[in-house]
């Protein structure tokens, strides 16, 4: 592993932050750009690993099933044949048929998501955006009704304070609610903590806060597009296939190798940022030497 490489990639693009953390203990930390382990960075589109990691842990709870459709918590889409289609799972995996859009300032409250028209017929069309997203807050925010939470409350109670992270403030929409694809703003060594529960299959100190099982179900893309799981994108690298990664406009990431017991948060501010370059100049030499070992 060469942290210091991949810092020096990093550093051309942009770099604001980057935090390795490998078998227990941070083996690199480093910080630019005026930020620190005490300033709080958004994460952008990282949140949306938030809400997969938080779907399996609700279908564990009981109170949804990724495969049911979101017309039957939403009676109105009944009425389009293509949205009575739509699942929960393909919601998070981003081939509900749902077009480009709802991404940064243009998130849109839940009433104006639900009310969209389908581009592409569910399930066979991977479309990035953050739409997909907040129709499952709707969806979520319904069943949670009797509970008295909203969805980002229940976050917070389910996997985030288990774990102690400490979410340092959260974006607002024009109706006082929280988005889900984005908003999210946290310290690297925050970030760092949902990492840790990722690598260790979604234990924390002993104790199961996401069953193992269900947490690998994150991990597993879909035919449109097998590099994406339920809000995670999938290892771009043959040789190290159990790389997963949360991904945030300007370079922000982090990243999980589970056989390596290896986290890594990086904070950054370039849309020139590749993922691929930097996790090739990180793991570097024991990438190739996998590649070689496969052959």
């Amino acid at each position: 592993m060469n942290p210091e490489t991949a810092t020096e990639y990093a550093a051309r693009h942009g770099l604001e932050a980057i935090v390795v953390w490998q078998r227990g203990r941070t083996v690199f930390e480093r910080y630019a750009d005026g930020y620190d382990r005490a300033k709080p960075h958004a994460l952008y589109s990282g949140t949306k690993s938030f809400w997969g990691v938080l779907a399996v842990a609700a279908q564990d709870d009981g109170l949804l099933e990724l495969d049911e459709p979101v017309s039957a918590t939403i009676p109105e889409w009944r009425e389009d044949a293509w949205k009575a289609r739509v699942t929960l799972r393909s919601l998070l995996q981003l081939t509900s048929g749902i077009g480009f859009g709802g991404l940064g300032s243009a998130v849109p409250i839940y009433e104006r998501a639900l009310n969209v028209t389908l581009r592409n017929e569910p399930g066979g069309t991977f479309t990035y955006g953050g739409i997909p997203l907040q129709v499952f807050g709707a969806v979520l925010q319904c069943k949670l009704v009797k509970r008295a939470l909203s969805p980002h409350e229940y976050l917070r109670i389910r996997i985030l304070d288990p774990i102690g992270l400490k979410i340092g403030s959260w974006r607002s929409l024009a109706d006082g609610t929280q988005p889900l694809p984005t908003g999210a703003f946290i310290t690297a060594l925050e970030w760092l903590k949902f990492g840790q529960l990722l690598v260790a299959g979604g234990a924390w100190k002993d104790k199961q806060i996401v069953e193992a099982a269900s947490l690998r179900s994150c991990f597993k893309g879909s035919a449109a597009n097998p590099r994406y799981g339920l809000a995670f994108w999938l290892s771009p690298l043959p040789a190290q296939p159990d790389l997963v990664y949360a991904s945030g406009s300007g370079g922000q990431a982090l990243y999980i190798v589970a056989s390596e017991q290896l986290v890594v948060v990086k904070f950054g501010r370039s849309a020139s940022y590749k993922h691929e370059t930097f996790l090739r100049a990180l793991l570097g030499d024991a990438s190739l030497k996998k590649s070689r070992q496969a052959r």
